[in-house]
């Protein structure tokens, strides 16, 4: 053995131009520099320094620090889909949905109170969470007139629900069924196969007949049960929580891990794929086993926490994804599906990034939504930063100019958001949205609009106004309600956001 490792040494000196030379042995051979590494390398985590190849012990340490760092990094940046659902199902559950037959609904639409990832002023929404593990098969009696979907745990679309949906909007009965289920199968359902225990039921209400219909139409005929309870289900239960504060934001720090931990421990073994399962296991995550790092664990992961919280940031803001830009690179506005495609893929391969995008800031995964049709649904283009591509500052004033003739077949609203919560902003308008639904707004004389965000509002600009928060950014939504052909191929557009003092 020690004559093995001696001629191994060896020949390791006769490789390395950078130590002293010894005369050439008989069976030594030209070893190329690409394969060999010299005593000391400057790199971007400081010195590395080796003896013929072998890592010193500091070496040895700073190179797992950097790798369990970054496995750290990438596990967080990769399970935010999974921890986004995993805190609406919290929020939800605090608000007092945490059974099938319970649902929170917007009987007066949301406000700014709500912390939710984009929600919108325009719409009546109610949610509900199932959990098979627990309820086992589950029934959905939905109601006419309905448009929504079920996502899983790891925020995987499962189907649409209501007009985009099997039922085409005439409502009608959907059976979820769990992960491996092997029973019988009734007749009469929309059959949904599942590959998690845990579902976000999300659906949006008509407003054609005004709020107080849409919310009769869902508190007079949804219905959620366990198929096992189907003679004899509990009577729904529905919350409002229009002007009440609940949290689905996703944690920034590093209890993002141990709520990551807890989670795997409930859903089946393969919900994250293998290879955000190896990166969880690299760090000590793992399904049946505790989580107990170790204070330089600890550390490593409150590090990685707050890169990857950054590293979300950087990306929502200022993505480097050609196929997250409506109108190219030189504009600012985004999409919020990287490409329109909800899988988030390209040529086969994962876009990391737009899947970041997306889910960081954005929630309700349906194909539904990424396809336009002129003169349906609804469309949406972000923009976080002023023509110049600085941050948007809420001490200054700013303004946005919408272009005569909107090309949209139902109604367009701007709204603006807090870039800390990516949820509404939080001022002394309850609903922070301007659009051709609001009263009194102006008109220019060719037509346009110009939309105005500040501190106060300008002289005579209320109806036109947006209000921000000096000490706090801000970024916007333009939706598109019915979006027509000129918004789709992109011949009418809005003007950047142009800082006016």
């Amino acid at each position: 053995m020690k004559g093995t490792i001696l001629a191994i040494a060896v020949l390791g000196l006769i490789a390395g131009p950078h130590l002293t030379q010894i005369p050439k042995l008989k069976m030594a051979s030209d070893v190329p520099p690409s394969i060999t590494v010299a005593d000391k390398v400057e790199t971007s985590i400081g010195t590395l320094e080796f003896f013929d190849g072998v890592p010193k012990e500091k070496t040895v340490t700073k190179l797992y620090d950097f790798m369990d760092r970054g496995r750290a990094v990438e596990a967080f940046l990769s399970c935010i889909p999974a921890m986004s659902m995993e805190q609406i199902r919290a929020g939800l559950a605090a608000a007092g949905a945490d059974e099938c037959h319970e649902i929170v609904i917007f009987d007066k639409l949301m406000d700014s109170k709500s912390l939710f990832l984009t929600g919108n002023t325009s719409t009546m929404y109610a949610m509900g969470f199932l959990d098979l593990k627990r309820d086992g098969p589950t029934v959905i009696e939905l109601p006419q007139g309905m448009l929504g979907m079920i996502n899983d745990r790891a925020f995987l679309y499962v189907t649409d629900l209501g007009m985009a949906g099997p039922d085409k909007g005439k409502g009608g009965k959907y059976l979820v069924l769990p992960p491996g289920f092997k029973g019988e199968v009734p007749d009469g359902y929309f059959v949904v196969k599942t590959n998690t225990y845990g579902h976000w039921l999300f659906m949006r209400g008509l407003l054609d007949k005004g709020l107080k219909a849409a919310s009769d139409n869902i508190r007079n005929n949804l219905k959620v049960y366990p198929l096992s309870r189907a003679a004899s289900p509990k009577d729904m239960s529905f919350t409002n929580i229009s002007g009440k504060t609940v949290n689905t934001i996703l944690p920034n720090d590093v209890s993002f891990f141990e709520r990551i931990h807890a989670l795997i421990q409930i859903e089946p073994d393969s919900f994250l794929g293998p290879e955000r399962k190896g990166l969880l296991a690299s760090i000590g995550i793992e399904k049946g086993k505790k989580f107990r790092p170790s204070d330089r664990m600890k550390q490593i992961l409150s590090d990685a926490a707050a890169i990857a919280n950054g590293a979300a940031r950087a990306i929502s803001i200022y993505p480097r994804n050609p196929g997250q830009f409506v109108y190219g690179p030189d504009s600012p506005w985004l999409m919020a599906y990287g490409d329109k495609d909800t899988t988030f893929t390209r040529n086969g391969a994962r876009v990391l990034d737009a899947r970041i995008f997306f889910h960081f800031g954005y929630i309700c995964v349906s194909p539904a939504m990424a396809v336009t049709i002129p003169g349906k649904g609804s469309d949406y283009a972000m923009n976080m930063v002023d023509s110049n591509d600085q941050a948007l500052d809420g001490a200054k004033t700013y303004k946005l100019t919408v272009p005569p003739n909107v090309p949209a077949k139902d109604f367009w609203a701007v709204t603006v958001y807090d870039t800390q919560t990516r949820s509404q902003l939080q001022t002394d308008q309850q609903f922070p949205t301007v659009g051709s639904q609001s009263d009194g707004i102006q008109k220019n004389d060719d037509g346009s609009y110009d939309i105005y965000f500040s501190p106060e509002a300008p002289e005579g600009k209320n109806a036109n106004w947006l209000q921000t928060v000096p000490s706090k950014s801000w970024w916007i939504v333009f939706r598109m309600y019915g979006p027509e052909q000129a918004w789709i191929d992109k011949s009418w557009r809005p003007s950047e956001i142009e800082l006016v003092n």
